[in-house]
């Protein structure tokens, strides 16, 4: 396997650059279509155009790796405001059958999401009335579905029966209507999975919960899996914008006949059974099924293991886990008394001097590094020396993606392949990890949004008049980080460039960084 074309969820970093920054470290060659196939947030691509594309391109390649909602829908978002029809739906995904049909040695890497049902009003990423009834929708799924599962008391009862009455009939009918294509689109493509013309195929849930919409899906679509016997050939689980990376490495891992052995270790005896928030079950199963779809497989100790995934977890679970934003003396009390963090950091220590591949999940609080963990890091003076970092957004979104860039650099430490070039690069990818996960998410977006757009006359959303000066006040923001938290002990001097705002608001940002070598090379 030497070419793989992919067709990314949509044209944000996370999904377009971060599985190229990938492949970058590697012998395999990854194509994809020009970002401006790829439309921008609510507006969807031209899934006409990204067709026409994925036929020319794919022709010589050994794999594919295709987003679902981007060949249906044009993206992730447009999966959540679309009005196309079930015969519509097919008609797209008919291509995949066609490319099979013409190129059978062709391996096909799908995943396509079950559309999320976030639990606040705000319709930035969703239908306009979900600015005004998003909450509503939220729990009347969740309601209905507890009332399927279990018995709801009498007070829920009522208030079951209030955001009924509540929310609009053809609010609720256009929501419930557009669930039904999205779960259409994913049966079929289930289908397509019994038939042979998809290799292994991932479901994820999007920002989901114990109860829900979300959850009843993904009982009717694990039993449709049962019926049409799929085996280990499709996976359901917490995720999202991490998953082309994940089917990069699983892509990988095939090409290299490489099954890599990972021991999981956490810093807190709870870590593997809390619920982290956004996801419906307990983080140790999570990370199973993140190594499985990746091609590796959970070893049971540290000894003759290619990589150890270091997880700072969460004490808690749900409600009652933090934020990254969360002052640390807010924190419910689990994260003072039942983590050990000076403990884990010494286990760090230890499995880097006995030679081990040392990977580190960072998933204490959502949406952002756990900083008080990573200054400990950074004053212990074992950053350098860890292969692979991630914390950003979701416990899902920050597992697929260290564990995709731990399985490639446990591949080539494990064969001695030391070339500056692929080094270099996965260095690159490395700090830039710490740089937006830990510098921007956990530290300067919250600086950016409180201190300096009220004096520039911008706000969270409305920023694209100052964008220039946002983007300067950014990088020297995040350069500043990286010169307290990194620098001492680098090999080399980072430089932060094209520093943007991906979708024109705060929450994600874009940059490259450039790894240069110091004197004694990276």
């Amino acid at each position: 396997m030497r070419k793989i074309v992919y067709v990314p969820l949509d044209e944000r970093p996370c999904n377009y650059r971060y599985p190229l920054q990938l492949a970058s470290m590697t012998d395999l060659t990854l194509e994809v279509p020009d970002m401006a196939l790829l439309g921008r947030k609510k507006t969807p691509a031209d899934t006409d155009a990204v067709r026409e594309w994925l036929l020319g391109a794919a022709p010589d390649a050994d794999a594919l790796i295709v987003s679902i909602d981007m060949l249906v829908h044009g993206g992730i978002v447009p999966s959540r405001l679309h009005h196309t029809s079930e015969a519509t739906c097919t008609e797209r995904l008919d291509v995949l059958a066609r490319l099979k049909q013409s190129h059978p040695h062709l391996r096909i890497y799908a995943f396509n999401l079950i559309t999320r049902v976030p639990a606040y009003s705000s319709s930035e990423e969703e239908p306009d009335y979900y600015a005004d009834y998003g909450n509503e929708l939220y729990t009347y799924g969740w309601l209905n579905d507890k009332a399927e599962q279990e018995t709801l008391d009498d007070a829920e009862t009522a208030r079951l029966e209030a955001v009924k009455a509540k929310i609009p009939q053809d609010v609720l009918a256009d929501f419930l209507n557009r669930r039904r294509t999205n779960s259409f689109v994913n049966a079929e493509t289930m289908k397509l999975v019994q038939s042979g013309v998809i290799d292994f195929l991932i479901v994820p849930l999007d920002d989901n919960s114990k109860y829900g919409f979300s959850p009843m899906e993904q009982r009717k679509l694990s039993l449709l899996a049962e019926e049409l016997e799929l085996g280990d050939r499709i996976l359901i689980y917490p995720g999202a914008d991490e998953i082309g990376c994940t089917l990069f490495a699983r892509a990988f891992c095939e090409a290299k006949g490489y099954v890599p052995k990972a021991f999981v270790r956490y810093s807190s005896v709870h870590g593997p059974f809390v619920v982290p928030k956004y996801e419906d079950r307990s983080l140790g199963e999570s990370i199973k099924y993140h190594l499985t779809a990746a091609g590796a497989v959970a070893h049971d100790n540290s000894a003759g293991t290619d990589f150890i995934l270091m997880t700072n977890s969460p004490p808690v679970g749900q409600k009652d886990m933090a934020e990254c934003s969360t002052p640390y003396a807010e924190r419910n009390r689990a994260y003072f008394s039942e983590t050990n963090p000076k403990e884990f950091v010494q286990a760090i220590r230890h499995y880097i001097r006995e030679g081990h591949t040392v990977a580190l999940a960072d998933v204490a609080v959502s949406n952002g590094a756990d900083l008080p963990f990573m200054k400990l890091v950074s004053a212990s003076g074992l950053l350098h020396d860890i292969a692979a970092y991630a914390a950003w957004n979701t416990s899902g979104n920050t597992m697929g993606t260290v564990v995709s860039h731990a399985i490639i650099e446990s591949y080539y430490r494990g064969r001695g392949d030391d070339s500056a070039e692929r080094l270099n690069r996965s260095r690159a990818y490395y700090y830039f990890r710490l740089i937006e996960d830990w510098g921007y998410q956990a530290i300067v977006r919250k600086d950016v949004i409180h201190n300096e757009l009220p004096r520039l006359g911008a706000s969270y959303y409305e920023l694209t008049h100052v964008q220039d000066d946002v983007y300067a006040v950014i990088c020297g923001k995040l350069e500043q980080f990286f010169a307290q938290y990194v620098q001492k002990g680098c090999p080399g001097r980072v430089r932060i460039e094209d520093v943007h705002l991906p979708w024109s608001r705060m929450f994600e940002v874009g940059f490259e960084t450039v790894l240069e070598a110091g004197p004694d090379g990276v």
